[in-house]
């Protein structure tokens, strides 16, 4: 299916020729066919060779203008008509000018009532006006909707123009705008619109800009029942879920997870220069019309700041009209949909440099270069294709970026070693803060790529420093504590020994990290190498043995023997029999044989340790 939309005066014919073409109403309201006056849109459509061309026939009238640019939004062609009898007219203008903001490019001209006048002064006036603009030079069609003369020429012509429109993406996602929406009785809400991309399915779920969720019940197409419409088409939904009765005209409706809702766009201006624009006037795209306030940028480029959020994607083209109509419209090309804030003194001249060097076309090394670090799904959402490979998660780096952040991160980790010798390592979560990045996993990924670096246990090192150097009262105190070990190797002090000795916590990490102490548990702290001592010790008991015997052949107190044995537990040394026993593995982290029980009985979580 293609579909195209009617434009030009009021009572040039637009209506009547859609219905020789079709042999369909367009006019769904008895007022409007009382008064012979299109007053909203309609929808018909015709079979031309193996497809169908369905029409979005709108408004001709000045005050219809938003409704046409409705109808005229998601549509990418147009039936153009100026009457033989009138010629050219100013809504004939104002439709011509809206088109052009529009940047359509494919249109047919029908020049209407050719047998009530001679069509050809009429003719060449709307070719050559159209050919000044974005229409360019454009088929035409004499024709009589009475007569019928012209009705075959021109629908071989619209064939042949719809051949020529481009192929529509039925993978893409889906952006539904809304055009009209109704109840219907045993079925609930209905929505029409033009579907120009993407597919969509009996059972798919949709969202709105506000995250309104609804779920697609039925599906019609040229009224007939499909479990499925690919783009592009005219598709009716039925729709069920969270705030489907409040949904209308300028709506949308679109694939979850895939949008973005804009607030403040940067866009270029084309027509006359921005500085001329008012402060206040009304952004139209697709079908929707919301309110937006400019703020000019450059000579051609302006800061949009909406009303309401809508789906909005880099290169997308709508059109900026003030109330009323008096100064003509401006076309506009959507630049960035996640602008930067402008907050300094002289930012907003800065960004209109930036803005001259973007197209609008969709250019994801040029955006991953603005942005520095991104998540793929967000460009995504942008309307930007990833141009690498994420470096973790789904976040995109700019090389250039990346290579400072690894440099910088390095230098963190450095000066903290060289600043905190009794906090050895940097912790990643204080290197994100430093770097003032958004997500931990990317610190991770730098760590891994820099050589100069090492991680452990959320720390980061320099690479080349094994043992960090202790400050020299933190040598005397290990020193004096080594003293004491000596007579005693299992005796680990009490808390009041290693206050006196200046051994607190960040003292006693310290000289654990550097190899000084081995750390057994918070506050237990013994001389490298007591766990491999201790074992030996214990493998000279009949094994299984108690805590208690451990606690005498060690020479210790329950204080230190509980978390000195689970210690050696976890280190592979010793293992559980029972709740009671324990025993001794042959060698660290290996199996004590066929002597070992395969299935050691299960532990009441209720009952003591020990």
């Amino acid at each position: 299916m293609r579909v195209l939309a009617t434009a030009g005066h009021v009572d040039h014919g637009k209506s009547a020729l859609v219905r020789a073409l079709t042999g369909m109403e367009p006019d769904r309201y008895e007022e409007e066919r009382r008064r012979g006056l299109t007053l909203d849109l309609g929808f018909v459509w015709t079979r031309l060779g193996t497809d169908h061309l369905a029409f979005v026939d709108v408004p001709g009238h000045e005050r219809f203008v938003p409704t046409m640019l409705a109808g005229v939004g998601p549509v990418p062609a147009v039936l153009f008509v100026v009457a033989a009898d009138q010629g050219w007219q100013p809504q004939s203008q104002e439709h011509l000018s809206l088109l052009d903001a529009l940047g359509v490019r494919h249109a047919v001209l029908a020049v209407t009532r050719s047998d009530l006048a001679d069509p050809e002064p009429v003719r060449a006036d709307a070719v050559e006006r159209l050919a000044g603009t974005s229409l360019g030079k454009v088929p035409q069609v004499a024709v009589s909707a009475v007569t019928g003369a012209g009705l075959d020429e021109l629908r071989a012509e619209l064939a042949r123009m719809a051949a020529g429109l481009p192929a529509p993406d039925t993978d893409a996602d889906v952006r539904l705008w809304l055009d009209r929406a109704f109840t219907v009785r045993g079925h609930g809400t209905v929505v029409t619109g033009t579907l120009g991309a993407g597919t969509l399915r009996v059972g798919d779920r949709l969202v709105t800009p506000d995250g309104s969720a609804v779920r697609v019940r039925g599906l019609q197409s040229l009224h007939e029942e499909r479990t499925a419409v690919g783009a592009v088409a005219r598709v009716a939904v039925n729709v069920h879920g969270q705030g489907d009765t409040a949904l209308g005209r300028g709506q949308v409706l679109l694939t979850p997870e895939r949008w973005l809702s804009t607030e403040v766009a940067d866009v270029r201006v084309t027509g006359e220069p921005v500085a001329d624009l008012p402060r206040n006037v009304t952004l139209h795209i697709g079908t929707a019309a919301v309110p937006v306030t400019v703020r000019p940028l450059g000579p051609d480029t302006a800061r949009l700041t909406l009303r309401r959020g809508l789906p909005l994607r880099v290169g997308d083209r709508a059109v900026l009209r003030e109330p009323g109509g008096t100064r003509p419209p401006r076309g506009v090309t959507v630049l960035d949909v996640r602008p930067p804030r402008l907050t300094r003194r002289g930012a907003g001249r800065a960004r209109a440099a930036e803005l001259e060097t973007m197209t609008g076309r969709p250019d994801g090394a040029a955006e991953l270069r603005r942005r520095r670090l991104v998540r793929r799904a967000d460009l995504r959402a942008m309307g930007v294709p990833a141009p690498a490979d994420p470096v973790a998660g789904d976040w995109l780096a700019d090389a250039a970026h990346w290579s400072l952040l690894k440099e910088r991160l390095a230098g963190h980790v450095l000066e903290h070693a060289r600043a905190h010798p009794l906090d050895p390592g940097l912790p990643t979560e204080a290197a994100r803060r430093l770097l003032g990045l958004p997500d931990r996993a990317l610190v991770d990924a730098l760590a891994a790529a820099q050589p100069r670096l090492r991680a452990e246990q959320g720390r980061l090192h320099p690479a080349d420093s094994s043992a960090p150097a202790l400050p020299a009262p933190v040598r005397a105190a290990v020193d004096a504590l080594r003293r004491d070990l000596a007579r005693a190797p299992f005796r680990a002090p009490e808390a009041g020994r290693l206050a006196e000795l200046g051994l607190d916590r960040r003292a006693s990490a310290a000289a654990a990290a550097a190899g000084a102490l081995l750390r057994i548990a918070d506050g237990i702290v013994l001389l490298p190498g007591a766990d491999a001592d201790a074992a030996a010790v214990l493998r000279a008991l009949p094994q299984p043995f108690t805590l208690s015997e451990a606690r005498r052949a060690l020479d210790t107190t329950r204080r230190v023997a509980v978390p000195l044995l689970e210690f050696l537990d976890a280190r592979g040394y010793t293992e559980r029999v029972d709740d009671q026993r324990r025993r001794c593995r042959t060698a660290p982290g290996e199996g004590n044989g066929g002597g070992r029980e395969s299935n050691p009985p299960a532990r009441d979580p209720r009952a003591p340790r020990f």
